[in-house]
Protein backbone atom coordinates (compact mmCIF):
# COMPACT_ATOMS: atom_id res chain seq x y z
CA UNK A 1 0.00 0.00 0.00
CA UNK A 2 1.18 3.56 -0.89
CA UNK A 3 1.83 6.16 1.34
CA UNK A 4 -1.29 7.97 0.72
CA UNK A 5 -3.41 4.63 -0.21
CA UNK A 6 -5.20 4.91 3.26
CA UNK A 7 -6.50 8.20 2.28
CA UNK A 8 -8.91 7.53 -0.30
CA UNK A 9 -11.75 7.88 1.48
CA UNK A 10 -11.77 10.43 4.78
CA UNK A 11 -14.41 11.26 7.25
CA UNK A 12 -14.74 14.86 7.34
CA UNK A 13 -14.22 17.24 10.49
CA UNK A 14 -17.83 18.04 11.96
CA UNK A 15 -18.25 20.22 14.87
CA UNK A 16 -20.56 18.49 17.55
CA UNK A 17 -20.65 15.16 15.53
CA UNK A 18 -17.44 13.76 14.63
CA UNK A 19 -16.51 13.30 18.84
CA UNK A 20 -14.00 10.33 20.39
CA UNK A 21 -17.15 7.64 20.37
CA UNK A 22 -18.62 8.95 16.78
CA UNK A 23 -15.03 7.74 15.17
CA UNK A 24 -15.26 4.78 17.21
CA UNK A 25 -18.38 3.71 15.40
CA UNK A 26 -17.01 4.34 12.03
CA UNK A 27 -13.86 2.89 12.74
CA UNK A 28 -15.99 -0.26 13.44
CA UNK A 29 -17.73 0.12 10.11
CA UNK A 30 -14.24 0.66 7.86
CA UNK A 31 -11.17 -0.11 8.98
CA UNK A 32 -9.35 1.97 6.32
CA UNK A 33 -11.13 5.51 6.47
CA UNK A 34 -9.14 8.57 7.53
CA UNK A 35 -11.23 9.68 10.58
CA UNK A 36 -11.17 13.57 11.81
CA UNK A 37 -11.51 15.16 14.71
CA UNK A 38 -13.78 17.54 15.41
CA UNK A 39 -12.01 21.39 14.97
CA UNK A 40 -10.21 22.42 17.80
CA UNK A 41 -9.00 25.82 17.91
CA UNK A 42 -4.89 26.62 18.38
CA UNK A 43 -5.66 28.72 21.96
CA UNK A 44 -7.63 26.34 23.25
CA UNK A 45 -5.12 23.98 22.62
CA UNK A 46 -2.44 25.76 23.87
CA UNK A 47 -3.69 26.95 26.84
CA UNK A 48 -6.58 24.85 27.48
CA UNK A 49 -7.09 21.00 28.72
CA UNK A 50 -5.16 19.35 26.61
CA UNK A 51 -6.51 15.84 27.80
CA UNK A 52 -10.36 16.81 27.59
CA UNK A 53 -9.39 18.57 23.78
CA UNK A 54 -7.33 15.63 22.34
CA UNK A 55 -7.98 12.21 24.22
CA UNK A 56 -8.73 9.38 22.20
CA UNK A 57 -9.34 5.63 21.54
CA UNK A 58 -6.16 4.28 20.13
CA UNK A 59 -8.55 2.02 17.83
CA UNK A 60 -9.28 4.97 16.10
CA UNK A 61 -6.03 5.52 14.37
CA UNK A 62 -5.55 6.59 10.94
CA UNK A 63 -7.04 9.65 12.77
CA UNK A 64 -6.19 13.10 12.15
CA UNK A 65 -6.09 16.67 14.19
CA UNK A 66 -7.88 19.78 12.65
CA UNK A 67 -6.74 23.18 14.07
CA UNK A 68 -8.32 25.99 13.74
CA UNK A 69 -6.39 29.48 14.30
CA UNK A 70 -4.15 32.43 12.69
CA UNK A 71 -1.51 33.28 14.47
CA UNK A 72 1.89 31.16 12.96
CA UNK A 73 3.28 30.40 16.17
CA UNK A 74 0.29 29.68 18.38
CA UNK A 75 -0.54 26.93 15.53
CA UNK A 76 2.76 25.46 15.48
CA UNK A 77 3.20 24.96 19.11
CA UNK A 78 -0.79 23.23 18.92
CA UNK A 79 0.59 21.13 15.67
CA UNK A 80 3.66 19.75 17.64
CA UNK A 81 1.17 19.26 20.77
CA UNK A 82 -0.97 17.34 18.76
CA UNK A 83 1.74 15.28 17.12
CA UNK A 84 3.20 14.12 20.58
CA UNK A 85 -0.34 13.56 21.47
CA UNK A 86 -0.47 10.52 18.69
CA UNK A 87 -2.51 12.01 15.97
CA UNK A 88 -1.31 10.56 12.29
CA UNK A 89 -1.89 13.98 10.92
CA UNK A 90 -3.03 18.03 11.52
CA UNK A 91 -4.69 19.87 9.34
CA UNK A 92 -5.42 23.74 9.06
CA UNK A 93 -9.06 24.30 8.95
CA UNK A 94 -9.59 27.20 6.15
CA UNK A 95 -12.98 26.47 5.13
CA UNK A 96 -15.53 27.27 8.17
CA UNK A 97 -17.63 29.85 7.61
CA UNK A 98 -19.26 30.42 10.75
CA UNK A 99 -19.17 33.58 12.57
CA UNK A 100 -17.36 32.47 15.79
CA UNK A 101 -14.99 31.69 12.94
CA UNK A 102 -14.63 34.74 11.33
CA UNK A 103 -14.21 36.86 14.54
CA UNK A 104 -11.01 34.59 15.30
CA UNK A 105 -9.93 35.54 11.83
CA UNK A 106 -9.85 31.73 11.11
CA UNK A 107 -11.76 29.28 8.73
CA UNK A 108 -12.98 30.15 5.49
CA UNK A 109 -11.96 33.81 5.93
CA UNK A 110 -8.26 32.98 5.60
CA UNK A 111 -9.20 31.97 1.57
CA UNK A 112 -8.39 36.06 1.76
CA UNK A 113 -4.86 36.07 3.12
CA UNK A 114 -3.38 33.25 1.55
CA UNK A 115 0.10 34.35 2.66
CA UNK A 116 -0.86 34.00 5.87
CA UNK A 117 -2.46 30.69 5.84
CA UNK A 118 1.09 30.23 3.98
CA UNK A 119 2.58 31.15 6.74
CA UNK A 120 1.05 30.14 9.17
CA UNK A 121 1.66 25.95 7.81
CA UNK A 122 4.90 27.03 7.07
CA UNK A 123 5.73 26.59 10.41
CA UNK A 124 3.22 23.76 11.89
CA UNK A 125 5.21 21.79 8.76
CA UNK A 126 8.67 23.11 10.96
CA UNK A 127 7.08 22.18 14.19
CA UNK A 128 5.35 19.03 13.75
CA UNK A 129 6.76 15.42 12.74
CA UNK A 130 3.89 14.39 11.08
CA UNK A 131 2.30 15.42 8.07
CA UNK A 132 0.47 18.68 7.64
CA UNK A 133 -2.38 18.90 5.58
CA UNK A 134 -5.05 21.83 4.42
CA UNK A 135 -8.73 21.93 3.96
CA UNK A 136 -10.10 24.76 2.07
CA UNK A 137 -13.15 26.34 0.00
CA UNK A 138 -12.41 26.96 -3.84
CA UNK A 139 -13.36 30.71 -2.45
CA UNK A 140 -15.28 33.53 -0.47
CA UNK A 141 -17.45 36.16 -1.00
CA UNK A 142 -17.06 37.89 -4.77
CA UNK A 143 -13.37 35.88 -5.41
CA UNK A 144 -13.40 34.24 -8.68
CA UNK A 145 -12.46 30.82 -7.62
CA UNK A 146 -10.66 30.29 -10.76
CA UNK A 147 -8.15 32.76 -10.08
CA UNK A 148 -8.39 32.29 -6.40
CA UNK A 149 -8.19 28.44 -6.12
CA UNK A 150 -4.45 27.62 -8.23
CA UNK A 151 -3.10 30.34 -6.62
CA UNK A 152 -3.64 29.41 -3.06
CA UNK A 153 -3.02 25.59 -3.85
CA UNK A 154 0.39 26.53 -5.11
CA UNK A 155 0.86 28.92 -2.62
CA UNK A 156 0.23 25.84 -0.17
CA UNK A 157 2.52 23.76 -2.37
CA UNK A 158 5.41 26.57 -2.02
CA UNK A 159 5.18 26.50 1.79
CA UNK A 160 5.88 22.82 1.88
CA UNK A 161 2.05 20.94 2.07
CA UNK A 162 2.14 18.34 0.04
CA UNK A 163 -2.06 16.87 0.69
CA UNK A 164 -4.77 18.73 0.13
CA UNK A 165 -8.78 18.86 0.52
CA UNK A 166 -10.85 21.19 -1.42
CA UNK A 167 -14.72 22.08 -0.46
CA UNK A 168 -16.03 22.20 -4.04
CA UNK A 169 -18.36 25.24 -2.96
CA UNK A 170 -17.59 28.76 -2.23
CA UNK A 171 -18.21 30.58 1.16
CA UNK A 172 -20.66 33.33 1.66
CA UNK A 173 -19.23 35.09 4.62
CA UNK A 174 -22.39 37.65 5.09
CA UNK A 175 -25.45 36.56 4.45
CA UNK A 176 -25.45 32.98 4.10
CA UNK A 177 -25.74 30.62 8.04
CA UNK A 178 -22.98 27.82 8.27
CA UNK A 179 -25.84 25.28 7.34
CA UNK A 180 -26.92 27.26 4.29
CA UNK A 181 -23.09 27.55 3.48
CA UNK A 182 -23.21 23.51 3.10
CA UNK A 183 -26.06 23.36 0.81
CA UNK A 184 -26.73 27.15 -1.05
CA UNK A 185 -23.50 27.91 -3.14
CA UNK A 186 -23.17 25.43 -6.20
CA UNK A 187 -21.03 22.57 -5.97
CA UNK A 188 -18.09 23.20 -8.83
CA UNK A 189 -16.66 19.42 -8.78
CA UNK A 190 -14.64 19.98 -12.31
CA UNK A 191 -13.05 23.05 -11.14
CA UNK A 192 -11.64 21.13 -8.24
CA UNK A 193 -11.17 17.52 -10.85
CA UNK A 194 -9.00 20.34 -12.77
CA UNK A 195 -6.77 21.06 -9.85
CA UNK A 196 -5.72 17.11 -9.87
CA UNK A 197 -4.44 17.78 -13.29
CA UNK A 198 -2.68 21.09 -12.69
CA UNK A 199 -1.05 20.14 -9.85
CA UNK A 200 -0.40 15.99 -10.10
CA UNK A 201 2.29 15.97 -7.74
CA UNK A 202 -0.49 16.88 -4.87
CA UNK A 203 -2.44 14.63 -2.91
CA UNK A 204 -5.94 16.21 -4.02
CA UNK A 205 -8.93 14.94 -2.27
CA UNK A 206 -12.08 16.46 -3.15
CA UNK A 207 -15.30 17.42 -0.50
CA UNK A 208 -18.75 18.37 -0.39
CA UNK A 209 -21.94 16.99 -1.67
CA UNK A 210 -20.91 13.41 -1.80
CA UNK A 211 -23.64 11.07 -1.16
CA UNK A 212 -23.21 7.67 -2.04
CA UNK A 213 -20.14 5.29 -2.24
CA UNK A 214 -20.80 4.97 -6.40
CA UNK A 215 -19.79 9.00 -5.86
CA UNK A 216 -17.41 8.48 -4.20
CA UNK A 217 -15.86 5.82 -7.31
CA UNK A 218 -16.47 8.22 -10.35
CA UNK A 219 -14.29 11.20 -8.11
CA UNK A 220 -11.68 8.82 -7.04
CA UNK A 221 -11.29 8.52 -11.09
CA UNK A 222 -10.10 12.63 -11.14
CA UNK A 223 -9.00 12.56 -7.42
CA UNK A 224 -6.45 11.17 -5.34
CA UNK A 225 -8.85 10.54 -2.56
CA UNK A 226 -13.04 11.93 -1.46
CA UNK A 227 -14.29 12.93 1.69
CA UNK A 228 -17.37 12.65 3.30
CA UNK A 229 -19.46 13.98 5.94
CA UNK A 230 -23.05 14.12 6.38
CA UNK A 231 -23.53 11.33 4.65
CA UNK A 232 -21.48 9.52 6.21
CA UNK A 233 -22.94 10.75 9.43
CA UNK A 234 -26.71 10.28 8.78
CA UNK A 235 -26.06 7.40 7.02
CA UNK A 236 -23.22 5.29 8.19
CA UNK A 237 -23.97 1.98 7.07
CA UNK A 238 -24.21 2.95 3.41
CA UNK A 239 -21.56 5.37 3.39
CA UNK A 240 -19.18 2.69 5.35
CA UNK A 241 -20.25 -0.55 5.65
CA UNK A 242 -18.81 -1.56 2.49
CA UNK A 243 -15.69 1.16 2.21
CA UNK A 244 -13.22 -1.11 3.00
CA UNK A 245 -14.04 -2.57 -0.98
CA UNK A 246 -12.42 0.62 -2.13
CA UNK A 247 -9.50 -0.83 -0.78
CA UNK A 248 -9.34 -3.90 -1.98
CA UNK A 249 -10.74 -5.87 1.58
CA UNK A 250 -13.92 -7.34 2.53
CA UNK A 251 -16.09 -5.36 5.34
CA UNK A 252 -15.81 -6.68 8.25
CA UNK A 253 -19.85 -7.21 8.35
CA UNK A 254 -22.44 -8.67 6.32
CA UNK A 255 -25.22 -6.02 7.10
CA UNK A 256 -26.16 -3.21 9.17
CA UNK A 257 -27.92 -5.86 11.80
CA UNK A 258 -24.18 -7.26 12.38
CA UNK A 259 -22.70 -4.13 12.87
CA UNK A 260 -25.41 -3.29 15.25
CA UNK A 261 -24.76 -6.10 17.50
CA UNK A 262 -21.13 -5.71 17.37
CA UNK A 263 -21.70 -2.15 18.72
CA UNK A 264 -23.75 -2.94 21.34
CA UNK A 265 -20.31 -4.24 22.91
CA UNK A 266 -19.15 -0.42 22.13
CA UNK A 267 -21.96 0.88 24.15
CA UNK A 268 -21.61 -1.46 27.29
CA UNK A 269 -17.93 -0.56 26.90
CA UNK A 270 -19.09 3.24 27.33
CA UNK A 271 -22.01 2.58 30.11
CA UNK A 272 -19.24 0.66 32.12
CA UNK A 273 -17.07 3.97 32.46
CA UNK A 274 -20.11 6.48 33.66
CA UNK A 275 -21.32 7.48 29.92
CA UNK A 276 -24.39 7.44 29.43
CA UNK A 277 -26.60 5.58 26.55
CA UNK A 278 -27.66 8.54 24.16
CA UNK A 279 -23.68 9.82 23.82
CA UNK A 280 -23.05 6.79 21.53
CA UNK A 281 -26.68 5.87 19.99
CA UNK A 282 -26.59 9.83 18.75
CA UNK A 283 -24.29 8.48 16.27
CA UNK A 284 -26.03 5.48 14.86
CA UNK A 285 -29.42 6.49 14.77
CA UNK A 286 -29.12 6.31 10.77
CA UNK A 287 -28.03 3.03 10.78
CA UNK A 288 -30.60 1.13 9.51
CA UNK A 289 -31.51 3.75 7.05
CA UNK A 290 -33.92 2.93 4.22
CA UNK A 291 -34.73 -0.15 5.54
CA UNK A 292 -37.40 -2.39 7.62
CA UNK A 293 -37.48 -1.12 11.23
CA UNK A 294 -35.06 1.99 10.78
CA UNK A 295 -38.20 4.02 12.54
CA UNK A 296 -38.61 1.81 15.37
CA UNK A 297 -34.76 1.90 15.66
CA UNK A 298 -34.62 5.44 16.04
CA UNK A 299 -37.80 5.83 18.24
CA UNK A 300 -36.53 2.79 20.69
CA UNK A 301 -32.83 4.85 20.57
CA UNK A 302 -34.12 8.68 20.34
CA UNK A 303 -37.30 8.05 23.30
CA UNK A 304 -35.33 5.23 25.16
CA UNK A 305 -31.85 6.73 25.96
CA UNK A 306 -33.17 9.93 27.73
CA UNK A 307 -35.21 7.30 30.35
CA UNK A 308 -33.03 4.86 31.07
CA UNK A 309 -31.33 5.56 34.94
CA UNK A 310 -28.89 2.73 34.49
CA UNK A 311 -26.47 0.16 32.82
CA UNK A 312 -29.14 -2.03 32.96
CA UNK A 313 -31.80 -0.27 31.81
CA UNK A 314 -29.45 1.40 29.06
CA UNK A 315 -28.65 -2.27 27.58
CA UNK A 316 -32.50 -2.94 27.59
CA UNK A 317 -33.22 0.11 25.75
CA UNK A 318 -30.16 -0.87 22.85
CA UNK A 319 -31.62 -4.29 22.98
CA UNK A 320 -35.39 -2.92 22.19
CA UNK A 321 -33.86 -1.16 19.56
CA UNK A 322 -32.49 -4.16 17.95
CA UNK A 323 -35.50 -5.92 18.15
CA UNK A 324 -37.24 -3.35 16.13
CA UNK A 325 -34.73 -4.56 13.39
CA UNK A 326 -34.51 -8.23 14.01
CA UNK A 327 -38.40 -8.33 13.54
CA UNK A 328 -39.74 -10.18 10.54
CA UNK A 329 -41.08 -7.69 7.92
Amino acid sequence: MTKYQAHRLAIAPMMDWTDSLCRRIHRLLSRRALLYTEMVTAPALVYGDRAKLLDFDAGEHPVALQLGGSDPAQLAEAARIGADWGYDEINLNVGCPSDRVQSGCFGAVLMTRPELVAECVAAMIAASPVEVTVKCRIGVDEQDPEAVLPDFIARMREAGVRRMTVHARKAWLQGLSPRENREVPPLDYPLVHRMKQAFPDLHLSINGGIASLDAVRDHLAAMDGVMIGRAAYHQPWDMLGQADRLWGEEPRFADPLEAARALRDLVEAHLATGGRLHQATRHMLGLFHGRPGARGWRRQLSEGASRARDRAEALAVYDAALAEVMAPA
